[in-house]
C-alpha cells in the first residue's frame, strides 16, 4: 500500500471519528505526576509564535514550557472566537500591561473553566511580587463574580509555581484588602483548597487553623479533600486530630467524610480500621451506603480475600442496602482473576436476577475471566449476548477479545470482530479512535498506530489511555524500549493519565531487556508516589529475576509484594511456582502451591505442569504422577505438555514401556503427539542404546506427518556416537546436511567429540567435512579438546593451551578448571604421559589451534554455553515447559 493511500485512509478514519464524537463533550484529563526514570527526561522546545503577541511577558520563555498541546489548542480556539466577536481590543490592551481586571475579562470570555485556566498558565510567567499581587486581585474578582472554582485553580497554579517558601506571602496578600471583594470564609476556603490541590498539607492545615481562630467553620467538602490528602501521605496523627475537631467544633462528619476516611485507610492496607469506622458511623447518625460497602468489598478483593468480600455483599443485602453495578463488577473481576470462572458466571446471573443490569465494565470483567480461563468460545458468546442486550462495547472489550483470539489461534475471528464493531450502535462513539489505534497494534503495525495517534491528537480528537497503552504494550512486547518510552512521554505531554497497564508494559520492556534494577527503581518510585501499581508489575519483575537466574531476587520481591498488601493472584502464584520449579526448588514450589489452594485460588494446567515438570526433573516421578491424578480429579484434563513431561520422566528412569504406554494413550484420548513427544522417546531409546527402536520411532514420526528437526538429528548422532557406531552417525550427519537443516553448535561439538575418539584416518576425513562449515566453537568445544589432550597423556599441552586461552580472556567454567587441575596433578605426580608428538596428539593440537584461532579473532564477542552432553539430554525437555518458547542455540551456517 502506497504512502498516499495510507495517509488518505487515515484521514478518512479521523473524519469519521470526529463526526461520531462531535456531539459528545469531554473534560480535559488532569495532568498526572510523571514517574521518573532514565527514559523519561526530555527537553521542551521553546518556540516563538503568534501566541506571544497576546502576552505582556514576551521575552521570558515560551508557552510550551507550561501548557500542553491540548491547552494550547484550547487557547487558540478561544482567542479566535474573541477576535471574531469583536473583542480583540481587550486582548490588545492586556498584551501591553498585565492588568488583573483585563485578565479576568479575558478569562470570562473563554466561556469555560479549562480555557480560562490554560490562558492564565500561559500568561503567568513573571513571579515578581507585583504580578503575584495582581493575580491575587484577579482571584478576588473571580470569586466575587461567582467563579470561585476558577479562582481556586488560579491560586493553585500560582502556589505550584512560586513554591512552598512563598506560600505564607500569598496567604498574607490574599488576606489584606479582600474585604471589598470576598468574605473571610470565601478567601480562607479558597486558600485552603488551593494548598490542597498542590498537596501542601501543612499549609492547608495552617489556613484551617486560621479559620478556626476567627470562629469560622470549614465546609464538609473541603475537609473531605483534606482527609484524602492527609491519608495519602500517611499523616494519621493529623487525620485523627482533624476528626476530633469536627466532632467538637463542627461541622459534624457526614457519609462522605466517613467514606473518604474508610477509602484512605483501606488504600493503605488498614482494612480493619476501615471496618471500625463503618461500625462507628451510626453513632454520628450516618448509615453506611452502597459506596461505603463497595470500598470494603474492593479492598478485600484487591487483597485476594474474595470470600470476605462476598460476605460483605451478603451483609449489605441483609441490612437493606442494594448492591450496585460496581459491587458486582468488583466481585466478578476478582473471581475471574482467581480463575474461578464458574462462580464468576453465577454472580453475573444473580446480578440480573436482582434486577441490576450489567454494563460494559461488568461484561468486560466476565469476558476477561473467560479468556484467562482459556474459554475463548464462552467469551465470544458473551460478546454476542452483550450486543443482543444493547450494551455497547469499548476499547477494553476489543483488546480482551483480540488478545484471546491471537493467543488461542483464532486469528480469523479478529477480522470478523472488526466488522461487527464497525456497525452502527455496537461501539461507544468515543472508543472508535482507541479501537482504530489498537487494531493496528494487534496487526503488528505499531509505527502506523503511532502516526495515526499523532494525527488524531493534532486534529483534536480526545483519545483515552487505552490508545496509548496499546502502542506502549506493542513496543514493549517487541523489546523496543526507546519507542515505548517515547509514546509514554507523548501521553504525559497531552495530559493523559497513565494507568497500571502503562506501568506494567514499561516494566515488561525493561525486564525483557535485562534491566531489572532499573525496572525495580521505576516500580519503587511509582509506589512512593502512589501511582497505580498492581500485582502484575510484581509478577513481571519476579518472572524476570527467575529468567536471569536470580532466585533470591525473585523471592525477595515475592515477600515484599505480600507484605505490602498486594495479594498475589492465580497468575502471580503460577509464575512463582514455575520459577521455583525450574530452579530445582520443587519442594518450596509445592508449599507455595498449597498456600495458593488455601487462599481459594484455582490452579490451572500451567500451574500443575510446572510442578509436575519440577518433580520429574528432580527424579520424583511418583509425586509427579500423584499430581497428574489430582489434576484429573479437579476436572482439568492433562494436555500435550503434561503428557510430554510424564513421558520424559519415564524416559529419564529408563522405563520405556511405561513411556510408550502414555504415548499410545495420547492417541486414544485424541491428543496428537508433536515433535517434542517423538524427540523425547527417541532420546530415551538412544540413552538405553536401543537404536533399533529409536529408528522405528523416526519412521513412525515420518508417517505421522512430522519431519525430524535439528534436535532429532542431534539426538540420533549422539546416540550412534555413544554406542560406537560411527558409520551410522556419519550417515545421519550426511542426511542432516542434505535435508537443508542448518547444523548448530551442539551438532559440531557432538561430532567433534566422536572424532577425537575415532581412528585417525577417518577422523581426519570427518574433520575436513566439519571445516567446510562455518562452525562456532564455544567453551564446550574447548573443554572436550582439553579433556582429550589430557586423556592422550599430554598434560603439558593441556596446560599450555589453557594458558593461551586464558591470555585471550576466554571465560572458563567449572569443567575447564577441573580439566586443568587434573593435568597439573598428572605432571606433579609424575604420571606416565607422552612427551613426543604422536599422530593423535598432533591432530588434537591442530583442532585446538583452530578453536583457539576462532576464539582469538572473536574474543570480544565470546559466548557461554552449557555442556554439550547436558544439552543433548535436555533438548527434548525444552519444549515441555508450558506457555514458554524453545530457546534456540546459536546456529551454524554452511558455506556455499
Amino acid at each position: 500500500m502506497s504512502a498516499a493511500i495510507i495517509h488518505r485512509s487515515r484521514t478518512t478514519l479521523i473524519k469519521v471519528c470526529i463526526s461520531l464524537i462531535s456531539n459528545t463533550s469531554f473534560a480535559l484529563l488532569p495532568k498526572s505526576p510523571i514517574f521518573k526514570c532514565s527514559h523519561c527526561s526530555s527537553s521542551s522546545n521553546r518556540k516563538n509564535d503568534f501566541l506571544e503577541d497576546f502576552s505582556p511577558f514576551k521575552d521570558l520563555y515560551g508557552a510550551d514550557v507550561v501548557i500542553s498541546p491540548i491547552e494550547r489548542r484550547t487557547i487558540v480556539l478561544g482567542l479566535g472566537k474573541m477576535i471574531k466577536n469583536q473583542q480583540g481590543f481587550v486582548l490588545k490592551e492586556f498584551s501591553r500591561e498585565f492588568c488583573p481586571i483585563l485578565l479576568v475579562k479575558i478569562m470570562k470570555l473563554f466561556g469555560n473553566r479549562h480555557g480560562a485556566i490554560a490562558f492564565f498558565k500561559f500568561v503567568f510567567r513573571d513571579e515578581s511580587a507585583r504580578v503575584v499581587r495582581s493575580c491575587c486581585i484577579a482571584c478576588h474578582v473571580l470569586a466575587m463574580e461567582r467563579l470561585r472554582i476558577t479562582a481556586q485553580d488560579v491560586l493553585s497554579w500560582m502556589i505550584w509555581r512560586i513554591g512552598v517558601s512563598r506560600g505564607q506571602e500569598l496567604i498574607e496578600i490574599m488576606w489584606r484588602g479582600h474585604f471589598g471583594y470576598e468574605s473571610d470564609f470565601s478567601v480562607l476556603d479558597s486558600l485552603m483548597r488551593a494548598f490542597m490541590n498542590v498537596e501542601m498539607n501543612s499549609q492547608a492545615l495552617e489556613v484551617l487553623g486560621r479559620m478556626r481562630g476567627i470562629g469560622l467553620q470549614p465546609c464538609l467538602s473541603a475537609l473531605s479533600v483534606l482527609f484524602r490528602l492527609l491519608l495519602k501521605v500517611g499523616d494519621y496523627g493529623s487525620v485523627w486530630k482533624l476528626f476530633r475537631d469536627m466532632v467538637k467544633k463542627g461541622p459534624g462528619p457526614s457519609n462522605i467524610t466517613f467514606n473518604v476516611m474508610i477509602h484512605g485507610f483501606c488504600k493503605k492496607g488498614k482494612i480493619q480500621t476501615g471496618e471500625s469506622l463503618l461500625q462507628l458511623m451510626s453513632k454520628f447518625l450516618c448509615e453506611p451506603d452502597v459506596y461505603t460497602y463497595n470500598i470494603l468489598i474492593n479492598a478485600y478483593s484487591v487483597c485476594g480475600q474474595t470470600l470476605d468480600a462476598l460476605s460483605w455483599v451478603q451483609l449489605m443485602v441483609e441490612r437493606g442496602c442494594s448492591p450496585s453495578t460496581a459491587t458486582f463488577s468488583t466481585i466478578i473481576n476478582a473471581l475471574g482473576k482467581e480463575g474461578n470462572i464458574v462462580e464468576s458466571r453465577n454472580v453475573f446471573d444473580q446480578m440480573r436476577d436482582m434486577g441490576v443490569s450489567p454494563n460494559t465494565t461488568v461484561y468486560n470483567a466476565l469476558m476477561d475471566g473467560f479468556v484467562k480461563a482459556r474459554e475463548i468460545g464462552q467469551a465470544t458468546m458473551l460478546f454476542e449476548e452483550m450486543r443482543n442486550n444493547n450494551v455497547k462495547a469499548d476499547g477494553v472489550t476489543f483488546n480482551i477479545l483480540v488478545s484471546g483470539y491471537y493467543k488461542y489461534g483464532r486469528d480469523e475471528n479478529v477480522a470478523h470482530l472488526l466488522r461487527e464493531l464497525s456497525m452502527s450502535g455496537v461501539l461507544l462513539d468515543y472508543s472508535l479512535p482507541d479501537v482504530s489505534v489498537a487494531s493496528l497494534c494487534w496487526a503488528g503495525r505499531p509505527d502506523e498506530a503511532t502516526e495515526l495517534l499523532e494525527d488524531m491528537l493534532n486534529t483534536g480528537l480526545p483519545l483515552t489511555v487505552i490508545a496509548f497503552n496499546s502502542i506502549i504494550f506493542a513496543y514493549s512486547k517487541s523489546g523496543f524500549e526507546k519507542k515505548a518510552f517515547d509514546v509514554y512521554r507523548m501521553m504525559i505531554k497531552f495530559g493523559v493519565t497513565p494507568s497500571s497497564s502503562t506501568c506494567n508494559s514499561l516494566l515488561m520492556c525493561l525486564s525483557r531487556n535485562g534491566k531489572l534494577h532499573e525496572g525495580e527503581e521505576l516500580m519503587w518510585y511509582m509506589k512512593e508516589k502512589e501511582f497505580p501499581v498492581n500485582r502484575v508489575a510484581f509478577t513481571v519483575l519476579i518472572d524476570g529475576h527467575f529468567k536471569n537466574g536470580d532466585v533470591m531476587g525473585a523471592q525477595r520481591l515475592w515477600l515484599f509484594m505480600k507484605n505490602t498488601n498486594t495479594a498475589p493472584d492465580a497468575v502471580a502464584f503460577s509464575a512463582f511456582i514455575d520459577g521455583l520449579s525450574k530452579a530445582g526448588l520443587v519442594e518450596e514450589a509445592y508449599s507455595v502451591f498449597l498456600e495458593m489452594e488455601n487462599k481459594g485460588l484455582v490452579p490451572n494446567n500451567f500451574t500443575y505442569n510446572s510442578l509436575i515438570a519440577g518433580f520429574c526433573n528432580g527424579g520424583k516421578l511418583n509425586e509427579a504422577l500423584k499430581l497428574e491424578k489430582e489434576m484429573r480429579q479437579r476436572g482439568l484434563l492433562p494436555d500435550l505438555f503434561t503428557n510430554n513431561i510424564i513421558i520424559n520422566g519415564y524416559c529419564k528412569q529408563g522405563r520405556m514401556k511405561s513411556a510408550l504406554d502414555i504415548f499410545m494413550d495420547m492417541h486414544n484420548i485424541g491428543l496428537v503427539p508433536d515433535i517434542v513427544t517423538y524427540n523425547t522417546l527417541i532420546s530415551g531409546y538412544c540413552k538405553g542404546f536401543d537404536m533399533v527402536n529409536a529408528d522405528n520411532l523416526v519412521y513412525k514420526m515420518y508417517n505421522s506427518g512430522w519431519g525430524p528437526d535439528i534436535t532429532t538429528y542431534n539426538i540420533r548422532i549422539h546416540g550412534f556416537c555413544d554406542s560406537r557406531r560411527m558409520n551410522r552417525a556419519i550417515l545421519v550427519f550426511d542426511e542432516l546436511l542434505s535435508s537443508g537443516i542448518v547444523p548448530n553448535t551442539i551438532t559440531y561439538n557432538t561430532m567433534l567429540d566422536a572424532i577425537c575418539n575415532d581412528i585417525l584416518d577417518r577422523a581426519m576425513i570427518l574433520t575436513a567435512k566439519l571445516l567446510k562449515m562455518a562452525f562456532v566453537p564455544n567453551i564446550v568445544t574447548t573443554n572436550l579438546l582439553l579433556s582429550h589432550l589430557c586423556k592422550q597423556g599430554l598434560p603439558e599441552r593441556t596446560l599450555m593451551w589453557g594458558q593461551h586461552l586464558k591470555q585471550i580472556c576466554v571465560e572458563f567454567d567449572e569443567i575447564t578448571y577441573k580439566i586443568l587441575e587434573r593435568a597439573d596433578r598428572d605432571i606433579k605426580e609424575d604420571a606416565v604421559f607422552l612427551r613426543g608428538a604422536s599422530g593423535k596428539g598432533l591432530f588434537l593440537d591442530f583442532l585446538m589451534y583452530l578453536t583457539y584461532d576462532y576464539l582469538y579473532r572473536n574474543r570480544f564477542y565470546g559466548e557461554t554455553d552449557t555442556s554439550a552432553r547436558r544439552m543433548i539430554d535436555n533438548e527434548s525437555n525444552r519444549s515441555l515447559e508450558a506457555t514458554t518458547q524453545v530457546h534456540q542455540q546459536p546456529m551454524l551456517e554452511v558455506n556455499k
